[in-house]
């Protein structure tokens, strides 16, 4: 496995406290939302927003009233340390000793699912040949394949494409899909957005 592999592959739940600037700022991007907006809601100015954003000052208790109430959130949950997280790292161990199995033949470990309000879903697949079931899935997003050891086919609408380790592949998953393990293993990582 080289070291890009590797690197994909590691996780363990690290948290690094963020201030409750990054809190809000984090939030706010999230919703798509201005600072003047944001400050209009709260009756603050717009340069206060921005300091409190970028922890230059802390605001009051009457101001993260506010703030919480115009993002739709409470003070509880800005200043819980615990929902909080910056990032979330899993060891390859850890990974493949959770596997869990599916009712199509395959194994597989969500990385990062204790991330709030993620924009993606990151999993690791584990095929055998010979346990997994012929299947054609279809559901909202798009999905990027990463082949990290082994061989396998995947049917992507009317195309069979053959994937060998480092080869990758994007596509709508509103196409039929399916996979079918060619080595007597292959593990991959899936991303869902």
């Amino acid at each position: 496995m080289n070291t890009l592999n590797i690197s994909l592959l590691v996780e363990d739940a690290s948290t690094k406290a963020l201030n409750i600037g990054d809190r809000i700022r984090i939030l706010r991007s999230n919703q798509k939302r201005t600072l003047q907006e944001i400050a209009d809601l709260c009756e603050l100015s717009k340069s206060m927003i921005s300091k409190i954003e970028n922890n230059k000052t802390v605001p009051s208790v009457a101001a993260l009233v506010k703030i919480a109430k115009a993002l739709g959130t409470n003070i509880s949950s800005l200043l819980e340390q615990d929902e909080w997280l910056n990032a979330i790292m899993t060891s390859r161990v850890k990974a493949m000793e959770n596997l869990t199995p599916t009712d199509k033949g395959y194994s597989i470990y969500p990385y990062g699912s204790n991330y709030p309000e993620k924009k993606m879903q990151p999993f690791l697949f584990v095929a055998k040949k010979g346990e997994v079931k012929h299947h054609q899935l279809v559901h909202e997003g798009e999905e990027f394949i990463y082949i990290i050891s082994g061989e396998m086919k995947m049917q992507v609408g009317e195309i069979q494409y053959s994937l060998k380790a480092g080869d990758t592949l994007y596509f709508n998953s509103l196409l039929k899909h399916g996979v079918m393990p060619v080595s007597e293993e292959v593990i991959y990582l899936d991303i869902f957005v």
